[in-house]
């Protein structure tokens, strides 16, 4: 899942704990190299690839930063920036498929800051899903809230995610300009989806997901969001993954997202169980588009559950958006 699209060129990463030392060295990367048959990693990125060919997707960006770490000798903090860049940027199109940014201004990163659950953030979302359908109409099959804003109760980055889904993710032709003329840019493009954000001089304060309609990546997402939203202690692990990510992360975009993925893909899991004990679904979608209907056709989503006393009060959501495969 991916929440905040690939950022990788980080500036001065604090890659550091909460009390300043090193984030702690997993004790199981050696055993995991020696199960994935890794013996040389005189190249980080090599070696990499091949605990990623093992691993699939548990073997992460954080485990290259090591390996690279280990591999020279020093500890991960000491890595220079440019070089934390060139090992995000070898690595993304293995995590990132088809990852293609696309030539815009670049806006000055800003560090990772979770703040507490705004109701505000569902207004914020219903303001730009009503944005959303006169932009697109009919297009947008699906416009839904996901990411860390759209659970109830859960600290964040104050960033709302919108997951629009379309008929034909590649016909760019129905969604690019119209989002464009509605004060996005097209920041990049992949195999499952297109990432749009606002223009530099705006606040970033919105990313919006076009995917394709009955893809994986629409429905992990969703599927996150309402296990999160429906299990309280699913959702104070997670938050507890994105805090440990941010104490070690907090200027390392690409890094944080990273960080986050094992508890991810551990809720994912559960929340695939619990799919099928319950039947979840995808909601229903809108016809496929064929004329774009007048605003008032465009369905209003229900809205997101009240908090519950017993969900973290102060605190953010999926990586789904923030990985290579996920929101918030």
């Amino acid at each position: 899942m991916q929440a905040d699209p690939p950022d990788p060129a980080p500036g001065g990463a604090a890659l550091v704990d909460g009390s300043g030392r090193d984030a702690p060295e997993p004790p199981d990367l050696a055993r995991r190299l020696a199960a994935a048959g890794v013996s040389d990693i005189s190249d980080p990125v090599a070696a990499w690839r091949e605990l990623r060919e093992a691993e699939g997707p548990r073997a992460t960006g954080i485990d290259l930063y090591r390996l690279a770490a280990r591999q020279r000798g020093i500890a991960i903090r000491e890595l220079p920036e440019a070089e934390r860049a060139a090992l995000a940027s070898a690595a993304t199109p293995v995590l990132i498929p088809g990852y293609r940014p696309v030539a815009h201004q670049r806006r000055v990163r800003e560090p990772i800051v979770l703040v507490p659950y705004d109701p505000e953030w569902p207004r914020r979302f219903a303001r730009w899903r009503d944005r959303v359908g006169v932009t697109l109409g009919a297009t947008a099959l699906r416009t839904e809230h996901v990411g860390s804003t759209s659970v109830p109760g859960l600290a964040a980055k104050p960033v709302i995610d919108i997951q629009v889904s379309v008929a034909d993710i590649a016909d760019e032709a129905r969604y690019v300009a119209q989002l464009e003329s509605a004060g996005l840019q097209l920041s990049n493009r992949d195999d499952v989806h297109r990432y749009f954000s606002p223009l530099p001089e705006q606040p970033r304060d919105l990313h919006l997901h076009v995917c394709q309609a009955g893809s994986g990546w629409e429905r992990e997402h969703l599927l996150f969001r309402d296990y999160l939203r429906a299990h309280p202690a699913a959702a104070d692990r997670y938050l507890a993954g994105k805090r440990a990510a941010a104490a070690a992360w907090r200027n390392d975009r690409w890094a944080y997202t990273e960080a986050k993925t094992g508890v991810i893909l551990d809720i994912l899991e559960a929340a695939e169980t619990w799919s099928r004990a319950t039947g979840w679904t995808l909601p229903p979608t809108l016809p496929r588009p064929s004329a774009v209907p007048r605003p008032s056709a465009v369905p209003r989503p229900q809205a997101a559950p009240r908090p519950s006393a017993s969900w973290p009060s102060t605190s953010h959501s999926p990586a789904l958006h923030d990985r290579g495969r996920s929101p918030g």
